[in-house]
């Protein structure tokens, strides 16, 4: 290579491979930046996760903050809108190079602040152009000097087009519009009242929501008047307007978890912990906290989608009364029984079990059980964790096969996408939903060994409170467990004995620094966990005192 660089640069074929060329090229791009060498092939990500974030992070340990952005891994199907539409969320994008034969391109912003704030944000919200993960990262240029180039027609038209199309919507945000149009005084920040919560709505629901109009800077969950809320920061004024103007007034499911939306006061939010509770996807630094856990890599890139706001706008105005969001948003909705299907929230390929419309079957067909150690309370504690569980049948012709009744359509779906693969005592069960329409209760005189019962009436159930907590804390089985209403007697000695008499190895402990009335104990694996949980939930330890087991993401 010549010119004292490492950098091998292709553009369309219109340069040819002679070394001349290749300096000549260079000198056109790069004229009066750092004299720094910058190797494109180092910058390439590595495939695996983990190698990734450690590459990027020594890369950017050593590269300076640049408002000129290096892409790699971009398909070669995306356009120069796509890749500029990564940068409009976070400012004006004053230049582009696309080095197609590479899969790669630099991307100039106007303002070094702008460049900064979209990296920090997309290390933590990985982006995606045609379903496929980009990787962004500082360029040790400074500037892009494209003005000489053959073929950067069509890139500057693209440029001049969406950066007037972002400027236009900004300009719209600060002009009064009749009938409820953005006002001067509002900002970015939205704040969403869930009324009617009658189904789980997590931070995680909440950002594929409100990430289908742009880019989620910040979000922060909270209860307030036995309301659940959230406040939502854009990066655009202009996306909050349209969220709002689109959402409002609409149910996250059939009839229930109904959005209110109004513009905060507030002119930017700040977070103290990145967790289940809150998040700031332009700070990878921030704690997870005491009592939270700490933010996934695999749920964030979920929300990199910028480059669906302008669809976005379009399709704003298009919601029905009485359709689901789902169906209105053009979110992804493949067929389920029994709902109208599942919200795809993480990368592609991978779901989370977010269910629109309840209608249809409340039964499991439960199998694969162990028949030597299951019983119907061991199904209804452990099913009870995703749902209320009324009713459980276990054969009596065949023990390893159950029927199992829960409350209602979307608790079952729940249950199915948590349990379904589970190892229970040494057997893998197999969950799925039913023919049957309800579980039958014996007939008088019938007997069947106690393997029929009714638990409609339980005061064990977690969810027969409308708007309970326990919908905001449901999570996969886990070794770790939340333990809670412990009582002042009891100590870290007791507890750890206590689940070590069912077969547990205890590897860690610790009470909530805060309230000694909640802990954390991690077993041996998730097997033992589950087999705790539905040995010693509701555990009596005297005085109406009952130990209440649950799992979570926290970790010790």
């Amino acid at each position: 290579m010549v010119c004292g660089h490492d950098c091998h640069i292709g553009v369309r074929g219109s340069v040819s491979d002679t070394a001349a060329d290749w300096c000549g090229l260079q000198k056109l791009l790069f004229s009066g930046v750092s004299n720094r060498p910058f190797t494109m092939n180092n910058s390439t990500p590595a495939t695996g996760d983990e190698d990734h974030k450690k590459k990027l992070k020594e890369e950017r340990s050593s590269h300076s903050a640049s408002r000129v952005l290096h892409l790699s891994q971009i398909p070669s199907d995306a356009t120069e809108a796509d890749i500029i539409s990564l940068g409009l969320p976070f400012g004006t994008v004053t230049n582009l190079l696309m080095l197609k034969g590479k899969n790669q391109a630099f991307l100039e912003m106007a303002s070094e602040e702008a460049a900064v704030t979209m990296v920090n944000y997309y290390t933590t919200a990985r982006p995606y152009l045609c379903s496929r993960a980009v990787y962004i990262q500082y360029s040790n240029y400074r500037e892009l000097k494209t003005d000489n180039l053959p073929d950067q027609a069509g890139v500057q038209a693209a440029l001049q087009a969406m950066n007037a199309m972002q400027s236009g919507n900004l300009a719209t945000a600060s002009t009064p519009i009749a009938e409820g149009g953005p006002l001067p005084s509002q900002g970015s920040v939205l704040r969403v009242i869930v009324e009617n919560l009658l189904y789980p709505v997590t931070l995680d629901v909440l950002c594929q929501i409100f990430s289908k109009f742009g880019s989620i800077l910040k979000i922060i969950t909270f209860t307030k008047n036995s309301m659940f809320q959230a406040l939502i920061q854009y990066a655009d004024p202009m996306n909050a307007y349209y969220a709002k103007m689109a959402l409002d007034g609409q149910s996250i499911y059939t009839a229930c978890c109904t959005l209110r939306i109004g513009f905060s006061k507030l002119a930017s939010l700040k977070v103290k912990y990145n967790n289940e509770k809150s998040r700031d996807f332009t700070r990878l630094d921030l704690p997870s906290g005491d009592s939270q856990p700490p933010l996934e890599p695999c749920v964030a890139p979920a929300f990199g989608t910028p480059n669906v706001i302008f669809s976005s706008y379009a399709r704003s105005a298009e919601f029905l009364p009485g359709m689901g969001f789902a169906e209105a948003a053009g979110v992804l909705v493949p067929g389920i029984p029994g709902a109208l299907g599942s919200l795809a929230v993480a990368a592609p390929g991978q779901m989370i079990p977010v269910f629109f419309g309840v209608p249809g079957n409340s039964v499991l067909l439960v199998s694969n059980l162990n028949p030597e150690a299951i019983t119907p309370y061991g199904l209804f504690i452990l099913f009870g964790v995703y749902g209320d569980v009324h009713r459980v049948k276990i054969m009596f012709n065949n023990k390893e096969n159950a029927l199992i009744q829960m409350a209602d359509a979307f608790q079952a779906q729940l249950a199915i996408s948590y349990l379904n693969g589970l190892t229970l005592y040494g057997k893998v069960l197999h969950a799925s939903l039913s023919r049957y329409q309800a579980v039958q209760l014996l007939h008088e005189g019938q007997h069947d060994q106690g393997l029929t019962k009714d638990y409609s009436n339980s005061p064990l159930h977690r969810f027969k409170k409308p708007g309970s907590k326990n919908f905001q804390n449901i999570f996969p089985p886990s070794a770790t467990l939340h333990l809670s209403n412990i009582p002042p007697s009891v100590t870290v000695d007791d507890l750890k004995n206590l689940f070590a008499s069912t077969g547990s190895t205890v590897k860690a402990f610790r009470f909530f620094q805060h309230s000694y009335k909640m802990a954390l104990i991690q077993l041996g694996s998730v097997e033992e966990a589950v087999q705790a949980l539905i040995a010693l939930h509701n555990h009596d330890f005297g005085e109406n005192h009952y130990l209440r087991v649950s799992f979570t993401k926290s970790t010790i």
